[in-house]
Parts: structure tokens; sequence; C-alpha cells
């Protein structure tokens, strides 16, 4: 088999990944102004960094929002689409090395797709991720850059925001620890936090959502792992906002290597497993 390239194309970003046999190669993503724009950028600059001839690739997969609108062939060549929840899947099982497992995708919302071998489904979603962040940081703060937001976490403190446990009873409750949150936000009209709370209740607020129902989705199912896809990964409050959720409810949330490109690499897997049904261009 020969090179297969997987594209995951957003509304702005597209990234791409290579798979060739079973190793992955290269991964990057590309930021324009409108996805054909962001798609065609991204390949064009993912072939010419990796010294990649249009001959050396067998299949193009694509996958992602921003790949309704493309109706022929990239440059050519045999080009195919994937649905996006068994790329999620696909990526997530392959990257983490799990067979039965739950995909928490954390893009502009969230959405959630079981595993169980060869199974994939979409179980659902909400309507909270990076969208939520970063709009919220917009009214808030003032600002439409996440690097800000990072940055101004970094040195918040979540007692000023969030009412947790101990703020409202002396001793653990059964299977809540003092610093579990009773209540997002819920300690704002009672303190002046600063820019640097603010932005880190915000991160907090989206990851804990996310986390929370995500565990809510697959409770009394005996299902145990949980892994995080999506530029939402890259934040470093992940750190601490997933394992307290670990340790409330006895499960394990996993980041694995290539968490941002997961879709675009289940996108190129989809090329070679036969019971995901390809929608050629």
């Amino acid at each position: 088999m020969g090179l297969v390239i997987g594209i995951d194309v957003g509304g702005s970003t597209t990234k791409i990944v290579g798979l060739n046999d079973g190793q992955i190669l290269s991964p990057m993503f590309i930021t324009a102004a409108d996805p054909i724009t962001s798609l065609f950028g991204a390949f064009g600059k993912y072939i010419y960094d990796n010294g990649i001839t249009l001959a050396d690739i067998e299949h193009v997969m694509l996958t992602g929002v921003g790949s309704s609108g493309v109706t022929t062939p990239i440059y050519g060549l045999p080009t195919s689409k994937a649905d996006e929840f068994q790329a999620d899947g696909l990526g997530a099982r392959f990257d983490s090395g799990l067979d039965k497992l739950t995909v928490v995708s954390m893009g502009t919302g969230t959405t959630l797709v079981s595993v169980d071998g060869d199974d994939i489904k979409h179980l659902g979603g909400i309507g909270i991720g990076g969208g939520t962040l970063m709009g919220l940081a917009h009214l808030l703060l003032k600002t439409d850059h996440i690097s800000d937001v990072i940055d101004l976490a970094s040195t918040g403190n979540i007692t000023h925001i969030n009412l947790q446990i101990k703020d409202i009873c002396k001793t653990d409750l059964e299977g809540l620890p003092l610093h579990a949150t009773a209540s997002l936000f819920g300690k704002v009209r009672h303190v002046t936090p600063s820019d640097h709370d603010v932005a880190l209740g915000i991160i907090c607020m989206v990851l804990e959502s996310i986390g929370s129902a995500a565990v809510l989705s697959k409770l009394n199912t005996g299902v145990r792992d949980f892994v995080l896809i999506g530029n939402l990964t890259r934040l470093p409050q992940c750190a601490v906002v997933f394992p307290r959720i670990e340790e409330i409810y006895g499960v394990k949330f996993h980041i694995p290597t290539h968490a941002e490109y997961c879709t675009a690499l289940g996108a190129a897997l989809a090329f070679s497993t036969a019971k995901i049904p390809l929608k050629n261009n």
C-alpha cells in the first residue's frame, strides 16, 4: 500500500496526516480564511515539507465539516470521504491502543463516540467546547486569542471563581472530596476575581463540563476509558481537571500522542477498513 493522506477539514483550520504501512507521517495543521483555502494550503505545504510527490500518494481521504464543499479529486488523485464520527473512533482507537473506549472529541463543541472493537457509534454531544471558551473570553476578557487566555489562566486562582465542597461542608461527602466543584462560577458574587481568575474559570468550566458529560453518558455501562482528542487537549489545565474527575468517578482519561490529529488519522485509516463505506468524489 502506498501513502494515504488523511485530511480533517474544519471551518478555517485543516489538519493533515500521512499513513504509510501503519506509520504516522508528520502531522500538521494550516489555518486560513475558508475551508477550501485551508485544505489546499495544508495539502501543498504537507507534500512540499515532506518531499512527497503526487505519484507517492495512493489515496486522499477527507473528513470534517469543511469537506462537504469539495466535489472534485484533490490534484487529480483518487479522493474519498470518511464519516467524521467513524474517523474519530478509528483514529482514537489506533492512537490510544485501546479497543473499548469512548472518544471525547473536543472541538468547537464536543461529540461523543462509542468504540467497541469495530463497532463505532455516535453517542451524541454537547454544545460546549472551544467555541464556548473563546466566546466567553471575547465577552469577559476582551480577547480573541487563545494564547492570551492560557497566559492569564496560568496565574489564576480557581477558588476565587468556583464554589467548592469545602466552602459549604466541613467534611468530605460520600464520593466527593473537598476540592470538588459544587458550582461553576458560584463564588464570583462574593469576591472580586481578577482577569487571571476569570480566564482559569472559563477553561475549567469548559473542561469540567465536557468531562462530566462524557462520564455520565456511559454511567453503569462498565466503560471506564475515555480518549480525549481535539485542540483543547493542548490546554495545560487538562492535567489538573481530568485527574480530579477520574478521582470522583473511578474512570481514566487518555490523551494520545496525536490527539489533535486523530480525526485526520482516522480518515486515513478508513481507507483500509472495509467496514467503513467510502464516499467517492
